[in-house]
């Protein structure tokens, strides 16, 4: 496994991605730092991190067998990689949260951006970011995050958390390549928060309606059931409440 260490960058997604132009990585590439200065979220929210306190870091993965409209099952398989991984360590009531957040009793202690090149209708390379609260306590007006050392009440080591995350990534994308997307969908919904409950929506007017999680689509679009119809919406047309 290639591991590269950085003390310090700016974004690990960003420095895997400089380090592409003219250098030959390996499949599951990894690149990892202590400090990670201008993390990135989704929809260009930063990811705010506790310098030697949490993972952050990104894996290389390179031409993933996916068209462009299967984009998502790049979402699908990260996050049961992650949920895997966490529930080896006894982490309680974990969910997904769509997108790609990953939850623990409602509480955010993972996050995922994942970054395509494209080539001829295909995917070239994904540079997936990953950032997860490992022994960070304190996060100031964060009231909805975490971290494994609160929950577990002990902190954990990072470094063997990085390598079984690792583990569980090449071993869903060898299922994938075994038996296809159908059984990672049914495992994805079934960690699904809110899937089959009535739940809060805003929309970006700030319009608010009561809705039920019906699943996602094949392109990422969550599916909720209205009063007159079950539509699909993208990330940037709706906002899950809690």
């Amino acid at each position: 496994m290639q591991i590269i260490k950085l003390n310090a960058t700016d974004s690990t997604n960003n420095y895997l991605k400089q380090l592409l132009i003219d250098t030959a990585l390996e499949d599951f590439c990894v690149v990892a730092t202590n400090h990670q200065t201008k993390g990135k979220g989704q929809m260009g929210s930063e990811w705010i991190s506790e310098k030697g306190k949490n993972l952050t870091f990104s894996v290389l993965k390179t031409k993933p067998s996916l068209g462009l409209r299967r984009q998502f099952l790049l979402n699908i398989l990260v996050s049961l990689s992650i949920v895997k991984t966490l529930e080896g360590y006894n982490v309680p009531n974990l969910a997904i949260k769509w997108p790609n957040d990953i939850l623990s009793d409602h509480h955010k202690i993972a996050g995922i951006l994942i970054e395509n090149l494209i080539k001829t209708n295909r995917i070239e390379y994904s540079v997936i970011g990953i950032g997860l609260n490992v022994n960070q306590e304190l996060f100031k007006g964060l009231s909805k995050v975490s971290s494994l050392k609160s929950i577990l009440g002990m902190p954990i080591d990072t470094d063997e958390l990085l390598h079984k995350l690792i583990e569980n990534l090449q071993y869903y994308f060898r299922l994938f390549a075994d038996t296809g997307e159908g059984i990672l969908n049914t495992e994805y919904e079934s960690y699904l928060f809110r899937n089959d409950k009535p739940s809060t929506f805003e929309l970006p007017d700030q319009t608010l309606f009561t809705g039920i999680i019906r699943g996602v689509t094949d392109a990422g679009k969550l599916r909720v059931q209205m009063e007159d119809a079950t539509k699909e919406f993208d990330l940037k047309e709706l906002k899950l409440l809690y």
